[in-house]
């Protein structure tokens, strides 16, 4: 709410001498008690039509400052009409970008090593016969929350062009202590590196992500900052690191892009070009058809 302070400042009072001549004062007389009254009354004319302006103006102030009581979508007591808002527009903070999301997450270089399993249960996704539990585990110390990824994990799963529309598999987020068939590690990129090698051999350079024996690992920098090939959202950039690793885990090997302007599989590895396709995070297009392409060998 906006305060205004109104300040009023008195006319100048009219100043009238008494006039004198050769230093000697006029005595009154009856032709000049008229006059005198004539000026009384001016003067009184002139106070009520000063008082007058000067309420004129304070209640024309009042009005003026009825809309900033009054805004806010409140009714009209008359016909239940909407106050005209007023001439005060706000501007609100422009909602933040995914780049400004990626950076208030600390990416460090290597972590503890050791990790929290989140603590989230979901109920089971998809219709296929092969029920795969997973867990979901973040490197302890980070700045990101185990329950909250595991559940945004479980809704790219959930998703109806994710893996879900492959009826042979279904999907369960389990809690900790519950039985599991693979696991979903958040790793710093040191930890990553380390995780990779020992379950594949293969070297991450502190850049990509993996499938390991025993489930997936994911580089928290791709978590946290996105892939420079991937124009959109964090979230969908989420969607495929895990629908990639995953897809991993399901026997499908990698892919490239099938043609100029055509969809990327999701095995691609997008993060290294994209050769002519367009960014894509799902297993299967709109329609529910699987988005392949040449198999790499």
């Amino acid at each position: 709410m906006h305060s205004a302070r109104e300040r009023e400042s008195a006319p100048p009072a009219g100043s009238a001498p008494a006039s004198h001549r050769g230093g000697r004062q006029r005595r009154s007389s009856h032709r000049r008690v008229a006059p005198r009254r004539s000026s009384h009354r001016r003067s009184a004319q002139t106070r009520r039509s000063r008082n007058y302006l000067i309420g004129t103006l304070l209640a024309v102030g009042l009005l003026g400052s009825a809309p900033y009581l009054l805004d806010g979508g409140r009714s009209d007591a008359s016909n239940g009409a909407q106050r005209p808002r007023s001439t005060v527009r706000v501007t609100p903070a422009p909602a933040p970008t995914p780049t400004q999301l990626r950076a208030e997450i600390n990416v460090p270089s290597r972590g503890t090593g050791s990790f929290v399993t989140a603590d989230a249960g979901r109920a089971k996704v998809g219709q296929g016969p092969r029920l795969l539990r997973y867990v979901v585990e973040v490197e302890a110390g980070l700045e990101i929350s185990p329950a909250e990824a595991a559940n945004e994990i479980a809704d790219i799963l959930a998703a109806p062009r994710g893996w879900t529309r492959n009826h042979a598999y279904s999907f369960q987020l389990v809690g900790a202590g519950a039985h599991h068939d693979l696991t979903v590690k958040i790793a710093t990129p040191g930890t990553a590196d380390a995780l990779c090698w020992a379950g594949i051999h293969q070297d991450t350079k502190g850049e990509y992500n993996c499938e390991v024996p025993d489930g997936v690992v994911v580089n928290l920098k791709r978590w946290v900052e996105g892939s420079p090939t991937f124009d959109g959202p964090i979230h969908d950039y989420r969607a495929l690191i895990i629908n990639h690793e995953i897809g991993h885990f399901l026997g499908h090997g990698h892919m490239t892009c099938a043609g100029p302007g055509q969809l990327a599989p999701v095995m691609m590895q997008q993060i290294k070009g994209l050769h002519g396709c367009t960014a894509n995070a799902w297993p299967y297009d709109k329609n529910g058809r699987l988005v392949s392409g040449p198999h790499v060998t």
